[in-house]
């Protein structure tokens, strides 16, 4: 019996020892207030903080409205990654969303964040064509 409590506490300890982990620059981002079909992408920037290579396999988001996109190739211990965020800014109204990642690190799943409000005023774009067309001499 003490053979089996001895090579449990040593796999675990080579897990803990061996394990990866993200370190977020920011875990939320808050969009502010935006304008009807403005630009919805954001990044959220990590570390690889362990020893091994980071994988995700898989990140769902907390709604159809926002289309979170994975590193196709593992993150290395001390690089970068990012996960890019589309927001679908045609919806108008206050928005809060969570993007949960499925991944080897030391806890398998990872919540982050996004908030914001989609104004449904007139977008930039449209104000400098209304602009741009009205200052023409017809």
């Amino acid at each position: 019996m003490k053979v089996l409590y001895t090579s449990l506490f040593l796999l675990f300890i080579s897990i803990t020892i061996n394990a990866q982990e993200f370190k977020f620059e920011k875990e939320s981002i808050n969009y502010g207030k935006i304008g009807k079909g403005a630009n919805g992408e954001r990044v959220f920037v990590f570390t690889n903080s362990g020893d091994a290579p980071l994988v995700i396999n898989e990140i769902k988001s907390s709604c159809g409205c926002t289309v979170p996109k994975k590193p196709e190739a593992p993150i290395m211990p001390g690089e970068k990654g990012e996960i890019k965020v589309s927001y679908d800014t045609k919806r108008v109204g206050g928005f809060s969303k969570s993007i949960t990642i499925f991944s080897n690190a030391k806890k398998g799943q990872k919540v982050i964040k996004i908030k914001g409000f989609v104004d449904k005023g007139i977008s930039l774009e449209k104000e400098k064509s209304i602009l741009t067309n009205s200052s023409k001499s017809y």
